[in-house]
């Protein structure tokens, strides 16, 4: 860590052979840091590697994520408070889901969502990108 950097760089904090996490405490000490919260919500990548993204989120009441889609299968799990999430995009009249601390979405690649936090809300995002196919060898 820096006066600058809050966090450790991804590069040394993802450089190990397993990780273990206190999500509460995680979500205690990110809302604790002294950076600026972006749009009602803070974020931390606790793992990034082959294709796979573990992130956890702290919103403010009232605070949300605008819709948006991912190539890869989506997992949100609420550990604290209550999210709403619209799972087919809300234009489209999508699914919306009540997520109360304890349950788990899960979404195929490229279902446009969004969330939205009705009090303060701690959850953890996973994204699993498939694998690419190896590239065809030169002949």
């Amino acid at each position: 860590m820096t006066d600058e950097r809050p966090r450790t760089a991804p590069s040394e904090r993802f450089a190990v052979e397993h990780l273990s996490f206190d999500l509460h405490a995680e979500a205690a000490a990110l809302e604790g840091e002294p950076t600026l919260k972006q749009h009602g919500h803070r974020q931390k990548t606790l793992f990034k590697s082959s294709g796979r993204t573990v992130a956890l989120f702290v919103l403010d009441g009232g605070a949300s994520l605008a819709e948006h889609a991912t190539s890869g299968v989506v997992t949100v799990q609420a550990l604290e408070g209550e999210l709403d999430v619209t799972a087919g995009g809300a234009a489209t009249g999508g699914v919306r889901y009540h997520l109360r601390a304890g349950m788990l979405l899960v979404m195929a690649p490229d279902v446009r969502h969004d969330v939205r936090a009705k009090s303060r809300a701690v959850f953890l995002l996973q994204v699993s990108l498939a694998p690419k196919p190896p590239a065809p060898p030169n002949l």
